[in-house]
């Protein structure tokens, strides 16, 4: 298994996989060095991830190795079907995944996602839209939802 740490604005992020596709992006909350010469098979994932705080990347094409329950998996497949800038309640995913009722697992395994961003937990919001719990902070969670739909600018005339 390689490893990366890549900086971001959100602070440090660690990056792993192989080439059976990345499993793990994760925020640090503790100090690791810089990754300055990122592994081959890690190269992909870090420049998508550096286009998409640049603002140049809405998707992600990754070849993903997660590792997790196949209701886990199913979930975080659900996931990857939130557009860019929107974001769905977990009602709504739990909805999408036929099973209203399944609220609490859905939330379950969207907290134990395990690919940051690449698997877009943080557009899961409370269905009174409220942000609610997320692993890497809800001060983290406001920023990608704002990062990726900015206010527009009101017009002054």
């Amino acid at each position: 298994m390689k490893t990366a740490i890549l900086k971001t604005p959100l602070g440090l992020a660690e990056v792993r996989g192989d080439e059976n596709g990345i499993s793990e992006i994760k925020i640090l909350e503790e100090e690791k060095e810089f990754t300055p010469n990122i592994p081959e098979v890690l190269l992909p994932a870090i420049l998508q991830l550096n286009e998409y705080f640049e603002g140049k990347r809405k998707n992600f094409s990754l070849k993903l190795n997660p590792s997790g329950t196949s209701f886990q998996r199913k979930v975080w497949k659900a996931l990857q079907e939130i557009p860019f800038g929107k974001t769905w309640s977990y009602q709504e995913l739990s909805r999408q995944l036929g099973d209203v009722k399944a609220i609490r697992a859905v939330a379950s395994a969207n907290g134990k996602n395990p690919l940051w961003i690449v698997i877009p937990c943080h557009r899961v919001i409370g269905s009174d839209g409220s942000l609610t719990g997320y692993a890497g902070g809800l001060h983290r969670k406001k920023w990608l939802l704002e990062h990726e739909n900015p206010p527009l600018q009101q017009s002054l005339f």
